[in-house]
């Protein structure tokens, strides 16, 4: 059996638009979307702001009911069984909310598991436990106030275990962290896959996924675009070569004239400290270089490189689509 099976899944937001002439309108958040995760397993859910991750979780936490088609968890229903769905799963989501802070973080865990019903004799040894593994073990009488973003967020994964739940849904748990407090906390969630939990864990961040997801599913538009292991879903691009050229400033028309040079795949941009780099997909490789140089004639360019593609280039090529 898996542990979480979704069938079909449709969720629509009914709304108005409109000022002056207020109309009905539709919200398709999810358009029949299907997966399962097994037992054990690390799985990843990607896609762009308003694709449905956080609708598909909020589904299988039973705090939304689907429109149409069928989930369930560890074999309940969360819409019919939500409290059988509840007692096995922790729901983890980014951000500061969900702690008390003027509680130490030892107090936050012994409300807490007071609340999972966590049976007293074995309240005090598993809360040691789960400071032990979110590194916390030390700080635990301290305030939560002082704690930075990135110790909430462990204690947060702790408030999460202490019902020992089967299944752990983390929504984008490091959002906002800095680079050693994101670090520290995969290593986190890399031990929860070694102990066998099985996860479900929503990102933006593709380096995230790749390192810790055994597999993805890509949503966008409320519709399942890919799905596969990380090699798997970069595969689809390993017969290209990403060239990065960093310039100040291109318009448009210039653009389109990298995009109609034979061999070109696709072309993008993302700003990078003071400079706009390029990123263009090529099926020739390096010996585009020169071509592209000359099309970029006139415009300021700083370092070019070139590199393997990797499963950002993947995500992005499927979103884009």
């Amino acid at each position: 059996m898996a542990a979480i099976e979704v069938e079909a899944l449709c969720r629509t937001y009914r709304s108005r638009t409109g000022i002056v002439r207020r109309r009905r309108a539709e919200v398709h958040a999810l358009r029949g979307i299907s997966f399962e995760v097994a037992e054990g397993e690390l799985f990843g859910l990607l896609g762009p702001n308003g694709a449905g991750k956080t609708t598909t979780i909020k589904i299988l936490t039973t705090l939304l009911l689907p429109s149409s088609g069928s989930a369930r968890v560890l074999g309940f229903d969360p819409a019919r069984d939500p409290g059988s769905v509840r007692q096995r799963i922790g729901h983890v989501f980014g951000g500061d909310r969900g702690l008390y802070d003027r509680l130490s973080a030892l107090d936050n865990l012994r409300y807490f598991g007071d609340l999972y019903r966590v049976p007293v004799r074995e309240k005090r040894q598993r809360i040691e436990e789960l400071l032990e593994l979110v590194g916390l073990k030390g700080r635990e009488r301290e305030r939560v106030e002082t704690y930075s973003r990135g110790m909430r967020q462990r204690l947060h994964i702790a408030r999460g275990l202490l019902h020992d739940p089967d299944v752990l849904f983390l929504d984008e748990p490091t959002i906002g962290l800095d680079p050693v407090g994101a670090r520290e906390l995969r290593e986190t969630i890399a031990q929860l896959r070694a102990q066998g939990k099985t996860v479900l864990l929503t990102t933006h961040y593709m380096y995230e996924a790749d390192e810790l997801c055994q597999r993805i599913a890509v949503i966008n538009g409320g519709v399942i675009v890919a799905s596969g292991t990380p090699a798997e879903l970069k595969a689809r691009v390993l017969d290209r070569t990403v060239i990065e050229i960093e310039t100040f400033g291109v318009e448009e028309r210039t653009m389109a004239r990298l995009r109609a040079v034979e061999g070109v795949v696709t072309v993008g941009s993302e700003t990078r400290e003071q400079a706009l780099v390029l990123l263009v997909q090529s099926r020739v490789g390096v010996e585009l270089v020169p071509t592209l140089l000359r099309e970029l004639d006139g415009t300021h360019v700083g370092k070019v490189v070139t590199r393997e593609p990797t499963l950002e280039d993947a995500y992005v090529e499927l979103v884009q689509a």
